[in-house]
């Protein structure tokens, strides 16, 4: 009966324990993932459960009227896009999750960052598990980042960057990457779910102790998610997904998780000969202002603080199938099909004989439903091949009553599209302050657009 109690199972993808083995996870609904962890694994496990009891132990409530708020101060990292997604710069003591697919770019960034911090007489710890020091002087070299207050370590021995943590005070630390690094006390692989979990709460608990802030790199999988067990990103303060677009040099940087900022900030990067530079006109990577072709339409999205104009593509053509076709990049599939629908019955177009594609320029992925009257204005304008003015911008939300309902932070959008030379604005009510020379057409309902054409 001991022995049976001693054996235990663990989800390779979420870390979720057994004590029998199973084929199905049910916390991440993965199959197949369940390992049993050898007599040292459990003996690693039952230390850091007895540590985590132990601090627990020691701790007592406190009322919250008699805790002072921490006093936290950021520092710039000289990138103006990365310190918007960040919430305004690095909080010294956090521990940030950085995943991207391989060649975006991830190391080039952090190392750029890295430069510009050590330029602040602050000392940085660049640990490279996948290159050699040669290699990443390079590039270094070719970023401008040959700093005295920069330091190299290669190496793939947790042990080997804690010692080097302990021997001399830094302000920033990259890990590149964790799936590289592994402990010597765990005899699992390097990148194993035990190794990443450890690793992590280690680095997690230098952090804290030392006041150190410490990026990771993480690879992702082919779904798109970062490599390794969920409770990783539970674990860090911030996480960071960097994107890049096929043969394009733009970059975005999104926030996932943000415990000192707001998440749904985005930064804009451009690669450039001096490695990722912030781009300083946002508007002209996601839409062209001198061509007018029918099926494309302009509208005003919201990413964060920031008010971006986009392009909304769409191509309408006769199907050969039975069941036509719908595809949606950067815009939701299934909210197109309830608009195409909504197009059927209120306009009584033929759209269930057409294949129809909606494409958002500039790889940028839009969630909000304030472009849906710009999706339904390009639809038409390809249907019939009309094209409309790069001066005219369509701004709202449709409801499934074919009624244009207003949207949020309109004062916002009308300023950001004035800037750009926009003249016209279709919406579904004129705002109460008008913004410069800007003219209004009113549209209340998805009837009244076949008007405009």
């Amino acid at each position: 009966m001991s022995q049976k109690q001693n054996i235990l199972y663990e989800c390779q993808n979420c870390g979720t324990s057994s004590t029998k083995w199973l084929g199905y996870c049910v916390s991440c609904k993965s199959y197949d993932s369940y390992i049993q962890l050898n007599p040292i694994q459990l003996k690693q496990k039952n230390i850091t459960q007895q540590k985590n009891h132990h601090i627990s132990s020691q701790s007592t409530p406190t009322c919250i009227q008699d805790i002072q708020p921490d006093n936290i101060q950021k520092y710039s990292t000289n990138l103006k896009e990365f310190d918007l997604v960040l919430g305004g710069g690095i909080v010294p003591g956090c521990i940030c999750l950085l995943g991207g697919s391989p060649g975006v770019g991830k190391s080039t960034l952090l190392l750029k960052i890295a430069g510009n911090i050590a330029q602040k007489n602050k000392k940085v710890l660049y640990v490279t598990g996948e290159e050699s020091q040669g290699q990443v002087k390079l590039r270094a070299s070719r970023l401008n980042a040959n700093q005295k207050d920069l330091y190299l370590l290669s190496s793939i021995l947790l042990e080997d960057i804690q010692n080097s943590l302990l021997t001399q005070k830094y302000e920033l630390v990259i890990i590149d990457s964790i799936q590289t690094i592994y402990s010597q006390h765990l005899t699992s692989s390097a990148g194993s779910i035990t190794q990443v979990r450890h690793i992590t709460f280690e680095l997690l608990r230098i952090a804290k102790e030392q006041n150190i802030t410490i990026f990771i790199i993480g690879h992702i999988t082919k779904e798109g998610s970062i490599a390794g067990p969920r409770v990783l990103e539970h674990m860090v303060d911030i996480v960071l997904y960097f994107e890049g677009i096929e043969n394009e040099q733009l970059r975005l940087l999104r926030s996932f998780k943000n415990r000192f900022g707001s998440t749904s900030e985005i930064g804009l990067f451009q690669m450039s000969s001096e490695g990722l530079i912030s781009s300083s006109n946002i508007s002209s990577n996601f839409y062209n202002k001198t061509s007018k072709q029918s099926g494309s339409v302009l509208s005003v999205c919201k990413q964060g603080t920031r008010a971006i104009i986009i392009e909304i593509q769409a191509l309408v053509v006769q199907s050969t199938n039975p069941i036509p076709k719908r595809s949606a990049t950067g815009f939701d599939q299934n909210r197109l099909i309830m608009l195409i629908a909504l197009l059927e019955k209120k306009l009584d177009l033929p759209l269930n004989t057409y294949d129809i594609f909606i494409n958002i320029s500039g790889g940028i992925k839009i969630k909000e439903s304030a472009i849906d009257l710009a999706i339904i204005g390009s639809i038409i304008s390809s249907l019939q091949n009309r094209p409309i003015s790069k001066e005219s911008i369509f701004l709202g939300e449709v409801s499934l009553t074919g009624e244009i309902k207003e949207i949020n932070d309109l004062q916002t959008r009308l300023q950001e599209a004035f800037t750009h030379g926009i003249k016209k604005i279709i919406l579904s009510k004129k705002p109460s302050t008008n913004i410069g020379t800007l003219k209004y057409y009113e549209v209340g309902e998805v009837s009244k657009m076949l008007e405009l054409f």
